[in-house]
């Protein structure tokens, strides 16, 4: 039973950052990984490629040929895509029960309203391929309340159009730290607290905000995205070892990894690192993570990952090898550490 995650995310979210993120962490954990570009735009992976839509068609040539924008190109190529699944399927059998990462391209119609690709991903489910939608969005959203209100439209229509096991993430969140203080904690933003806290904060955007007509429009976004109940955020630093995994561990919760699949040799650190709370950020935990103690929490977690480092490369680890007994004439005791401290206990050899 194959595992994928289909990753989604308007341009610039860090989709092919963020598979290329998890591929190398899937490969520290032992877990095999294959990273699947669908885009036809993209010529160049940072990742290496195991399957690339370009094999079948690229967006060169659809432009070219058929007199279409880039737009228009890319869902003409997942139209193509849909008819010749016999090419994506024949592809993905080669990659064996590889765990798949599925790079899609930024072009937001392909998941809100667009069938292609949600059609692709329905045959691949009959397949038995267990999916999860990651949608991904850049968190400067945050810094803007109507870009925020606009994003939580995007990602309700996208979660209501994939109709899949679905993980919304705040991508860059270390970043969050250098721009303008929010006017509230990052739980705020993750959980979708009450908007109605958000509407004064617009009409401070713009004038135009100012008006009835306005004020009555983004207060009905605001009771459309409660009233559904479905939007959350978890947040996202790809250079961060804790917030990799804290991510992966979500992902396989809600896909159905953590209950079994096809482990690596190694992947036993994994299952460590799952029953290790720790591994799991609280919401009160974030803000102190990446805004309020940002620096200090970088500064221990950098010196922790070079004690592991020098633990790993055969340091000194402050523990000492005893002294074994020496060989003598009584082989039974032979290459045994000798006992510490006083056990009670007298041991008297008999004399032969």
């Amino acid at each position: 039973m194959p595992f994928a995650q289909l990753v989604l995310g308007s341009p610039g979210a860090g989709k092919s950052t963020y598979c290329d993120g998890m591929h190398q962490f899937m490969g520290a954990i032992g877990r095999e990984c294959s990273v699947v570009n669908l885009d036809p735009a993209n010529d160049k992976t940072n990742y290496p490629c195991a399957l690339d839509i370009r094999e079948l068609i690229t967006l060169e040539e659809i432009m070219s040929d058929d007199q279409l924008g880039p737009n228009g190109g890319v869902l003409y190529a997942f139209e193509e895509l849909e008819n010749n699944m016999e090419w994506l399927e024949k592809g993905l059998k080669e990659l064996g029960d590889s765990y798949i990462l599925f790079d899609c391209p930024g072009q937001v119609e392909l998941y809100t309203h667009h069938n292609s690709l949600r059609n692709v991903f329905f045959k691949l489910q009959k397949l038995g391929y267990r999916l999860v939608a990651v949608h991904l969005s850049d968190s400067f959203c945050l810094t803007q309340p109507s870009l925020y209100v606009a994003n939580l439209i995007l990602t309700l229509r996208a979660m209501l159009q994939m109709d899949l096991p679905h993980i919304n993430i705040l991508t860059k969140i270390d970043k969050v730290a250098s721009y303008d203080p929010l006017p509230f904690n990052l739980d705020y933003y993750t959980d979708v607290q009450d908007l109605s806290y958000l509407l004064s904060d617009m009409e401070e955007e713009s004038p135009i905000m100012r008006s009835d007509r306005f004020r009555r429009l983004n207060d009905a976004i605001a009771n459309l995205v409660e009233s559904y109940g479905l939007v959350r955020f978890e947040v996202l630093a790809v250079e961060n070892k804790k917030s990799m995994m804290h991510i992966l561990r979500v992902i396989d919760r809600a896909g159905g990894y953590v209950f079994g699949g096809a482990e690596g040799a190694n992947d036993t650190v994994w299952q460590v690192a799952m029953r290790n709370e720790d591994s799991m950020m609280e919401v009160g935990d974030i803000q102190e993570r990446w805004v309020d103690a940002k620096e200090a929490y970088d500064a221990a977690e950098k010196k922790e990952e070079e004690e592991q480092r020098r633990i790993t490369q055969g340091g000194d680890t402050g523990a000492t090898t005893p002294d074994l007994i020496p060989d003598d004439d009584d082989d039974e005791f032979d290459g045994m550490p000798p006992p510490t401290g006083d056990s009670g206990v007298k041991v008297v050899r008999k004399k032969t």
